[in-house]
């Protein structure tokens, strides 16, 4: 697949990023798209003459080189939504971006991700939760991913950094500089371990409608988003929100009722929309990653009478043990639907177990006889 010919679809006016992944599945690939012909492309709901006229026109490809030129230069890798490395907790998302941008060293897909989100204006109440929080996870190995924006996002990374947890810091605006500008050397050491990722090419300003986007892609990348501290109508509730709708976990820290910089926190605690946190073990019992640790596995002979996609899931949970649901869908190749449905009736019938975290396990032989259904 030609990278030039994915960057020139990033470019193509009116080609969002769901309209390019269902140009790329249909075609197959990104340059049969700009192949195609204007017959078929028009075939494809959503695209009309103006959209088949630009992705004919080829116009975008001269910006697609530029653009090429400026991430060979500065050794940026540009991940379709295709290709191995791509975010899979992102994948997932309906809105996920086509193509992203990425520096550094993290495992965009590590084993346990976690975005933490807050206030510009942070206290010192916030920044000592964030950086005890930090101190607190090292243990367990985690990719933990924010904004890089002042206050509550700054800390996380931080003490990321101080601790040598990777960190990602996802912008809104392209690699060819840094926003907030005070936070440039920070960013540097991000690099070393972490890096800095956005789905903005080079060029683009930190304007004020590109954070949203960039909060999404917090959102997506994470198993989990903590809000630290956050008023009502700050964008750390717009990362949570956004968080919910992807079926991910939320938390929150509670804080003081007459502070504004709480009142978002406890706004999420209050209407369900986040569980209350105070320590790292709330987040470990949680997210299931102590149970994750000491489970034990069943001999599937003891299932009987499993569906082909049972047997994908049961296989797949013997191996990798307290899998979350969005892994689960993507190994097993199931849609998230039709995934849910399995694993309800699976665990209906005592052959799994669901663990805190939207998390899952095969049923073990204590108190659980798995050849009964």
């Amino acid at each position: 697949m030609s990278l030039l010919h994915d960057i020139a679809l990033t470019f193509i006016p009116k080609v969002g990023d769901i309209t390019a992944r269902v140009l790329v599945t249909h075609f197959g690939s990104a340059e049969d798209v700009f192949s195609a012909k204007k017959k078929d492309l028009k075939g494809i709901p959503g695209i009309g003459d103006r959209t088949a006229a630009g992705i004919l026109n080829h116009h975008s490809f001269e910006r697609a080189e530029q653009e090429l030129k400026f991430i060979e230069k500065y050794k940026i890798q540009a991940l379709s939504f295709y290709h191995e490395s791509y975010p899979k907790r992102l994948r997932n998302c309906f809105d996920a971006p086509f193509l992203i941008y990425f520096k550094g060293k993290a495992d965009l897909n590590a084993e346990k991700v976690l975005s933490i989100v807050g206030t510009r204006n942070s206290t010192s109440y916030g920044k000592e939760l964030c950086t005890r929080l930090l101190g607190d996870i090292k243990g367990h190995d985690p990719l933990i991913v924010s904004g890089l924006a002042y206050g509550i996002d700054g800390v996380a990374h931080k003490e990321s950094v101080k601790n040598g947890i990777p960190t990602i810091g996802v912008l809104g605006h392209g690699l060819d500089r840094i926003y907030p500008a005070q936070h440039r050397e920070l960013a540097e050491k991000m690099l070393a371990e972490g890096g800095l990722l956005t789905e903005f090419p080079s060029g683009t300003n930190p304007d004020r409608e590109n954070f949203p986007k960039r909060n999404r892609i917090i959102a997506g990348m994470s198993d989990a988003t903590v809000v630290v501290e956050a008023t009502v109508k700050g964008g750390a509730l717009i990362t949570a929100e956004i968080a919910n709708s992807y079926n991910r976990d939320v938390f929150a820290f509670p804080g003081n009722v007459d502070l504004p910089f709480s009142e978002g926190c406890n706004f999420l605690i209050k209407t369900a929309r986040a569980n209350l946190i105070t320590s790292i073990k709330d987040l470990e019992y949680l997210l299931g990653w102590q149970e994750a640790k000491k489970v034990e596995n069943p001999q599937l002979s003891l299932m009987p009478d499993l569906s082909a996609d049972e047997r994908k899931i049961a296989e797949l949970l013997k191996e990798k043990p307290g899998l979350r649901v969005d892994d689960l869908a993507i190994h097993c190749d199931l849609p998230l639907s039709k995934l849910a449905v399995t694993i309800l009736e699976m665990e209906m019938r005592g052959l799994v177990i669901a663990l805190p975290g939207k998390t899952y396990k095969l049923a073990i032989n204590q108190g659980l006889f798995l050849g009964k259904s």
